[in-house]
């Protein structure tokens, strides 16, 4: 069955002239508010959201989209699909927030990292096969791994520019499935079909769709597609002829790259994160219920989204590392050091450096992708929330864990958490973390993605009983926690070796609410984890913010608000003083569990952030990552809306915190409204320093848990498990490579 939607209570607006009879001068006034839109594809669903400037998400939908998968590594989406769900999304966000579309100036797009193939000509969908009869199946999905050997053939170039992805190509990059696609694409009239695509990838192609340019961003082409900046390394084109002629793809090359965008300032143009794309085409506008008189920004990749949405959060609590560094730099030089977690199935780690950084086994650096000459670093953990439910559903006592989680109207997470407090106080042990004490859990079932970048690494537990209880369970599922704060640890340990300095963990995704988790985050890294004002909606809220910066333009162009609305679309606001998001400012779940106990302010009667109620196997398939319906379900209803947020009714109001933030605009000035010309400086203003203002001023407050003290017994504990962690790893390694050398010297001595 699909699942229900509860329609969010949204307070409306103070009411406005039609748009149709607003002058330019009424709409720089201060009577005049502006809107943004963001717009996430992720692997699942797409959502939009519709963000004010005090940065309240006024109205937010979520719709399945499909991904088929009829050979095995084969897994493909359709382009139509996700931009019908789009549409359908943003006017169902805007008919939420009750706001009139003219006022929406801007729209930001992510996506996953998937290859979206298109007709050169006609500008159409391109099949990416295995069945090469349906164009609608157009997008090769970033998990698809058909291109094993072609990712090896690229890899064995050793081409100066892998290092810039972290030494190779990844088989979930575009380059490796362009030249599967090369050598499987059938021909028609003696003609290879790959000769009539162009490329992008999915964010792209969004921002494409929506204004009908070519226009590219940097984080799309440098993290996924190999190509290097102008400047780096002695590039000039940011493409390399060289390199893709070496691979086998010169179709590439020809016409100064025109499939893949082209050259920069020739043929081609190339954006960082937020820069201005162009306005909506008029039949985009249509389509998305808006108007020509909305700009779209340069999208990015969906966990970097992530990144934008988290890390500029302001906290209660002042973090001394981030206090110290705000009083030497300024703009988007703040954001150096600040590590994203973008966490879901997986989970990405994504931090920002001045100057290029190279760590083994993580990607990048890459230069361009957020702010000019910036650069950022990608690692990341093959499952995180994966795992959680790999644990949980492979154990004899999961059964009885669905009856008892049920029964105690607990998600299966809350109730496991409760059930570790009391073990602590039966078995009298000083605390939840000792009760896996004597458990070694190393937990990459699926490989390692960082920093070891070993696919074949598998996992590894030392300490298991013949207990099949649900109090096993409880302590299997504590070390599977404990292995993601190590991994964790491990990934940033390697990243300060190399250069970077990580001052705090900002965190993103329904493994927010998990208390114990959090706090095993911050004990095993020993840095404070900075829980966000949106846990399940930053990333889609991080889009909105690309679309703030591409507003600033909007209004700078003059586009009357009314021009090219969609009048069929158009939704009449009604009176109201403050409108309330319909989305608090969420802490960690409120853990039966001590363990995970937060600073004060965990609900409304201590002063603190409400939270949104969700039923248990929501906030359960929140913090697995998992998508919110089945698609493939015939039962699902294609029409229903998923909506985020409180199912006990919207909240009573935006926090004070937010709404002293009010008349501040999205650019951390009045300017935004137009209320004051630019001053001869800022027209020289970084566009990086453009989106931090955006950021700073929209992102709100977030919550902060600190590790404990290094001498707390815990973190003592937690560490010489960490030099386990490590010698478990290693002797993996070792065992496999002696196992391989005894099975070539019984090859050699067969073959004799």
């Amino acid at each position: 069955m699909g699942l229900s939607s509860t329609h969010l209570q949204i307070a409306s607006h103070r009411s406005f002239t039609s748009p149709h009879h607003i002058s330019f001068a009424q709409l720089h006034s201060d009577e005049i508010p502006v809107f943004y839109v963001g717009v996430d594809v992720g692997t699942g669903s797409a959502r939009a959201a519709i963000v004010d400037q005090t940065g309240a998400i006024l109205g937010l939908a979520e719709r399945p989209i499909t991904r088929h998968e009829i050979k095995p590594n084969h897994i493909t989406q359709n382009s139509t699909e996700i931009w019908e769900s789009i549409c359908y999304c943003v006017k169902t966000a805007l008919s939420q927030s009750r706001i009139d579309p003219s006022l929406v100036m801007g729209i930001g797009f992510d996506a996953t990292c998937s290859l979206v193939s298109i007709n050169e000509e006609t500008d159409l969908p391109m099949a990416v096969g295995p069945d090469f009869n349906d164009h609608e199946e157009n997008i090769i999905l970033w998990m698809d791994h058909r291109a094993e050997s072609e990712t090896d053939e690229i890899n064995a170039t050793n081409d100066k520019s892998l290092k810039y992805v972290g030494g190779k190509m990844s088989i979930e990059m575009e380059l490796p499935k362009m030249k599967w696609l090369k050598n499987n694409m059938p021909t028609e009239n003696g003609e290879s079909l790959f000769k009539k695509c162009k490329f992008y990838d999915l964010a792209d192609y969004l921002t494409h769709k929506a204004t009908s340019k070519e226009t590219r961003s940097f984080c799309s082409v440098v993290c996924k597609q190999g190509f290097v900046p102008q400047g780096v390394d002695g590039s000039v084109h940011g493409w390399s002829a060289e390199f893709l002629n070496k691979v086998d793809l010169p179709e590439l090359v020809a016409d100064d790259f025109k499939k893949l965008g082209g050259i920069p300032g020739k043929n081609g143009e190339y954006l960082c994160a937020g820069d201005t794309v162009g306005p909506l085409s008029e039949a985009s506008a249509e389509e998305l219920g808006l108007t020509t008189g909305c700009y779209v920004a340069s999208g990015v990749i969906d966990a970097y989204a992530g990144w934008i949405g988290t890390v500029a959060a302001t906290t209660e609590t002042p973090v001394p590392s981030l206090v110290a560094q705000d009083k030497e730099v300024e703009g988007v030089d703040r954001a150096c050091g600040r590590l994203a977690a973008v966490a879901g199935t997986s989970t990405c780690h994504i931090a920002m450096s001045k100057d290029p950084i190279f760590v083994d086994g993580v990607w990048g650096p890459y230069r361009d992708v957020m702010a000019k000459n910036f650069w950022l670093a990608e690692g990341g953990q093959s499952c995180t929330g994966a795992l959680l439910a790999h644990v949980l559903s492979t154990h004899p006592a999961y059964a009885e864990l669905g009856v008892s989680s049920e029964a105690s109207g607990l998600s299966r997470f809350d109730f496991l958490n409760s059930r570790l407090e009391n073990l602590k106080k039966t078995k009298g042990e000083r605390s939840v973390v000792s009760l896996a004490r004597n458990l070694f859990f190393y937990g990459d079932f699926h490989g390692n993605r960082s920093p070891i970048a070993d696919p074949h690494m598998r996992a590894s537990i030392i300490g298991q009983s013949m207990d099949s209880s649900l109090d096993s369970l409880a302590i299997l599922y504590l070390g599977a926690c404990e292995f993601i704060g190590q991994q964790t640890r491990h990934i940033i340990t390697q990243m300060e070796k190399a250069g970077h300095n990580i001052s705090c963990i900002f965190m993103s995704g329904g493994q927010c609410r998990n208390g114990l988790l959090m706090r095993l985050l911050a004990d095993c890294t020993g840095l404070p984890i900075i829980i966000p004002r949106y846990i399940d909606a930053s990333v889609v809220f991080g889009a909105a913010m690309l679309g703030a910066v591409a507003a600033e333009d909007a209004i700078k162009k003059g586009k009357p608000a009314g021009s090219s609305v969609s009048r069929r679309n158009s939704i009449k606001s009604v009176n109201a003083e403050e409108p309330p998001s319909p989305y608090t400012a969420p802490s960690a779940t409120a853990s039966m569990t001590s363990i995970s106990a937060m600073a004060p302010g965990v609900n409304n009667s201590t002063g603190g952030y409400p939270f949104p109620v969700m039923t248990p196997i929501e906030d359960e398939n929140k913090q697995l990552g998992f998508p919110p319906v089945d698609p493939s379900d015939p039962d699902s209803d294609e029409e229903e809306i998923i909506e985020f947020g409180s199912k006990a009714g919207t909240q009573q109001k935006v926090n004070d915190k937010f709404a002293q933030r009010r008349m501040r605009s999205a650019s951390g000035s009045s300017r935004l409204r137009g209320l004051t010309p630019m001053k001869p400086e800022e027209k020289t203003e970084r566009s990086g320093d453009k989106l931090w203002k955006v950021m700073e001023s929209l992102s709100g407050m977030g919550r902060v848990i600190n590790p404990s003290s290094e001498n707390d017994p815990d973190r003592k504990l937690l560490n010489t498990k960490y030099k386990v962690f490590l010698d478990q790893a290693r002797s993996q390694q070792q065992y496999r490579e002696m196992v391989a050398k005894t099975e070539e010297a019984i090859s050699a001595y067969l073959s004799i």
